[in-house]
């Protein structure tokens, strides 16, 4: 039975894991939420098999099958927070069954790491093989569907990483970085709550840290920790 006087009691949160990831991916995130007593739906999405807008499309017709009477909150990682925000503006996900976001480092201006394999040859046929179409238009440079976003019309709290475990990566990306994304690329316009955190892209969603502050976004709208909230590190 759930406790009722649990902060989440009554209200779904959806998870949305990075590219070339799982749900299991998510797993720490799943168990800190459901601890809490919400209900969690930990969605899996083929993120290397189409672009970006079609990837969008099917989890817009995953969240249309939950069964929720009131708004639902989001936890997205990396891509995860791409497809969230264009799923919005294309309509796929109605404004108005959005509650709280967390992004985990989530490319929303992009990240120099596609730009970096996407410039033609045997490179941007190897990135394309392993992270699919979608990570060809994720690039900073490029004219993609990321330019085309709108401010985030959700509340929404950002978390980036400063930490790499991928100094090879980290030579194509400026200033502090995760080594997938960089802090300053994590931003958006309109987000409600940023902090950085020095921990890596693919591990961030392990952090108590990140838990923890997830956890608080969720239930009051705001970080507990200021600490990182300027661009630039922590």
């Amino acid at each position: 039975m759930t406790d009722v006087t649990a902060p989440g009691a009554g209200q779904a949160v959806v998870l949305l894991h990075g590219l070339g990831r799982s749900p299991n991916s998510m797993r720490p995130v799943a168990r800190a939420l459901t601890a809490r007593g919400y209900l969690v739906f930990n969605l899996a999405y083929r993120s290397r098999s189409a672009k970006i807008r079609t990837l969008a499309e099917a989890v817009g017709r995953d969240v249309a099958g939950i069964p929720s009477s009131r708004p639902l909150h989001f936890v997205t990682h990396s891509l995860g927070g791409v497809l969230l925000r264009v799923a919005v503006a294309d309509r796929q996900i109605p404004l108005a069954r959005v509650g709280r976001v967390v992004m985990l480092a989530p490319p929303n201006g992009g990240s120099q790491v596609a730009d970096f394999f996407s410039r033609g040859g045997m490179l941007r046929n190897f990135y394309k093989a392993v992270m699919g179409p979608a990570g060809l238009e994720l690039g900073v440079e490029t004219a993609g569907v990321i330019g085309t976003l709108p401010a985030l019309p959700f509340e929404t709290g950002i978390i980036a990483g400063s930490r790499s475990v991928n100094p090879l990566l980290s030579l194509v990306l400026p200033g502090p970085n995760d080594g997938k994304v960089s802090v300053a690329q994590a931003a958006a316009p309109g987000m409600r709550g940023f902090i950085v955190v020095p921990h890596s892209h693919p591990f961030l969603m392990r952090a108590d840290v990140v838990l923890a502050e997830t956890l608080a976004f969720l239930a009051t709208g705001a970080f507990v920790s200021s600490r990182g909230a300027q661009l630039g590190g922590p």
